[in-house]
């Protein structure tokens, strides 16, 4: 009998009803599964052509198609990576600063950065000097990287990096940062240099935000301190961890967290020192849920 055909006045016999038509399907389904998991096991090409019919929809997999998604640029169309190629070898030297009149959550997250980022210096910012002045100063010194905590309202809201001596530049907005103390069992950082992982970086402009990532940190990671820090690319917001591997025997590898934990989020990319705006986030964006831009 099923469900809709059931026409009983009395409510308890009616849930009764009900609730032993719901345990009837749910064995039903339970046997269906045993049946197939064994059929599965003895022939692995039956499960391997269940998951092909029976992908799941997602946005992650239902995104707008993007041409610049996994492809090589070439030429004049990597004008923008281009920047990020000038080293020569040479470790990044980062300067770290915040805004005019911060206040001790920005100096706060700054201790954080300090230990986050390799070969780096904090210089408290005076009042008076432009972003462009700071950036003279500081390729005179052969400073690779600006990097500014932005604070508002005694809450750090984003972070703006500044590679140099060209740029370009970048601003992320910074949300659901967690505290170290506030991560359960987490672990205490060493200076060893830790490898990087970026995940999910697809389309020309994510690579372009891969490349700045990947100017910050030094490409000689020092293996023996077994820091990790990963920069996970999920719908256009980018995760922030940072672990440590555990080895917990000949087999079996686990991770202890670090920490911070924060999430970025693109807001404008500009070319030079805070010039011209090559893209940049704009609220009618948010309306195409399907639409990813990393």
């Amino acid at each position: 009998m099923a469900a809709e055909e059931i026409n009983i006045q009395n409510k308890q016999k009616r849930q009764q009803l009900f609730a032993e038509l719901k345990d009837q399907k749910n064995k039903e389904r339970h046997s269906m599964r045993r049946t197939r998991a064994k059929e599965e096991r003895a022939n692995p090409e039956l499960k391997e052509k269940r998951l092909k019919e029976n992908v799941t929809k997602t946005i992650d997999n239902m995104r707008v198609y993007d041409e610049t998604i996994q492809k090589e640029v070439e030429g004049d169309e990597d004008d923008l990576m281009r920047f990020f190629n000038d080293r020569n070898g040479e470790p990044p030297k980062i300067f770290l600063t915040t805004n005019v009149n911060a206040r001790k959550c920005a100096y706060e997250f700054a201790n954080v950065l300090i230990e986050v980022l390799p070969n780096v210096t904090f210089v408290k910012r005076k009042f008076g000097y432009t972003l462009k002045e700071i950036a003279d100063i500081c390729n005179k010194r052969n400073f690779t990287d600006v990097v500014i905590i932005n604070e508002d309202k005694k809450k750090v809201t984003g972070l703006t990096f500044i590679h140099l001596p060209e740029g370009p530049s970048f601003y992320f907005k910074l949300s659901s940062y967690v505290e170290v103390k506030k991560i359960v069992g987490h672990g205490r950082p060493t200076s060893h240099v830790p490898e990087l992982i970026l995940n999910n970086f697809q389309t020309r402009l994510g690579k372009t935000v891969g490349r700045l990532f990947q100017s910050i940190f030094p490409q000689n990671p020092e293996f023996e301190g077994r820091q990790v820090i990963t920069l996970h690319n999920q719908r256009d917001y980018i995760f922030f961890r940072r672990h440590r591997y555990v080895f917990r025997n000949e087999e079996k590898v686990g991770l202890q967290e670090l920490g911070p934990q924060f999430t970025l989020k693109l807001k404008r990319l500009q070319r030079g020192i805070k010039e011209e705006t090559e893209w940049e986030h704009r609220p009618e964006m948010d309306k195409e849920k399907k639409k990813f831009y990393l």
